[in-house]
């Protein structure tokens, strides 16, 4: 049994999917370059020093990838403020909370960003910890992300929420199970090939089912 929830932020308890797709789209579209945004889109998930090479290859990402990275967050900058909580967020922070987890808010971006989307959420009022690019070396598929937010708890073992393959992918690497919802935009197929131990609809399906998740209650 797990001690430790982690929550992934982006695209799982916030919308922000497509934003980060447009926002590399309009990124790339600086330096003349045209990516389709379904292929930006299932990449989402990955962190900026993954995401260049995997979607545009390892020229781009030598010759580009840093004023890339800072293009994105400028025009990241711009959408922000349309991002909106999924519905059923606030529910199951502290439905998790009340079984007796240590809650982690995880993300691998920039810390104002984070801020902006914690403050969506008031999540810093009901999380134990919460991290950002500046506490992972790699991002996403890479581990980095779900050992930083334990360490930050002093947690034993997790379970980790996310919405994409590479939530799934990342927590596997160090065996821990993922529940999945489908808010990123990802399919129950996709996920479950990715590692997922269930897959959800929503989080308010998630709030629903707690009692038949490993979130059901803690081990403490």
């Amino acid at each position: 049994m797990a001690d430790t929830a982690i929550f992934d932020v982006d695209g799982t308890l916030v919308d922000t999917n497509y934003q980060h797709a447009l926002a590399f789209y309009r990124a790339f579209r600086r330096y003349d370059i045209t990516l389709p945004m379904w292929g930006l889109h299932r990449a989402t998930g990955m962190g900026g020093d993954q995401i260049v090479a995997h979607v545009a290859g390892d020229e781009v990402e030598r010759r580009h990838g840093s004023a890339l990275r800072e293009a994105w967050v400028e025009e990241f900058d711009k959408l922000i403020d349309e991002v909106r909580p999924f519905d059923g967020a606030r529910d199951l922070m502290q439905a998790v909370k009340a079984r007796g987890f240590r809650l982690v808010l995880a993300s691998s971006g920039k810390s104002q960003h984070v801020d902006h989307l914690l403050g969506l959420l008031d999540g810093k009022s009901i999380a134990d910890d919460w991290t950002t690019s500046e506490d992972v070396e790699s991002s996403k598929p890479e581990p980095d992300l779900v050992a930083s937010a334990l360490d930050k708890v002093e947690g034993a073992s997790a379970v980790m929420v996310g919405d994409s393959t590479w939530d799934c992918i990342a927590a596997g690497k160090l065996g821990v199970p993922t529940l999945a919802v489908r808010t990123g935009g990802f399919s129950t197929e996709e996920l479950t090939e990715a590692g997922a131990e269930r897959v959800f609809d929503s989080l308010r399906e998630l709030v629903e089912n707690l009692d038949d998740t490993p979130l059901a209650k803690a081990e403490r």
